[in-house]
C-alpha cells in the first residue's frame, strides 16, 4: 500500500466525524482543510496536529471562527508512520509540508504527559492567537 492509500484508508475512521471530505459537522465537529493546511506551516502547528492525532483534544476550541467544545478521542492505535500518513491525506492539494514518520516520532517523544485538554491548549499558541 502506498502512502496515499495507507493515508486514505486510515481517514475512514476520521470520516465518521469529520465527514469523508473534512467538512465537518457544524457545532460538533470542526473541519479540517483550511485549518490544517494553515497550522501545518508552523513548527507549533504541525506538533499541534500531530499530538491531536496521538493524544486527542477536548475544546474548547476556534476553527474558522466557530467555538467546538467535543471531545475527539486519541488515536492510539496508529505508529508513526500511519500519523503522519493520515495528516498527509488531509493536507493533499496543500502547500503544507508533508509529514514524515520521523517528525511524527519527534513529537511522540516528548508528549507523554499530555491528554486531550493539554493539547488543546496548545492550540492557542500554534494559531497564534
Amino acid at each position: 500500500m502506498s502512502h496515499a492509500q495507507d493515508g486514505a484508508t486510515i481517514f475512514k475512521r476520521c470520516a465518521a466525524c469529520h465527514l469523508p471530505t473534512g467538512a465537518g459537522v457544524p457545532g460538533a465537529f470542526p473541519p479540517l482543510k483550511a485549518d490544517v493546511a494553515a497550522l501545518a506551516g508552523s513548527p507549533t502547528g504541525r506538533r499541534y496536529l500531530a499530538l491531536v492525532v496521538i493524544r486527542g483534544v477536548s475544546g474548547p476550541i476556534t476553527v474558522g471562527g466557530k467555538p467546538f467544545r467535543g471531545t475527539m478521542p486519541a488515536q492510539s492505535g496508529l505508529n508513526d508512520e500511519q500519523v503522519a500518513a493520515v495528516l498527509n491525506h488531509v493536507l493533499r492539494g496543500s502547500a503544507a509540508k508533508p509529514f514524515s514518520a520521523k517528525e511524527v516520532a519527534g513529537f511522540r517523544a516528548g508528549s507523554a504527559s499530555l491528554n486531550s485538554a493539554a493539547v488543546a491548549r496548545l492550540r492557542t499558541s500554534a494559531a497564534g492567537k
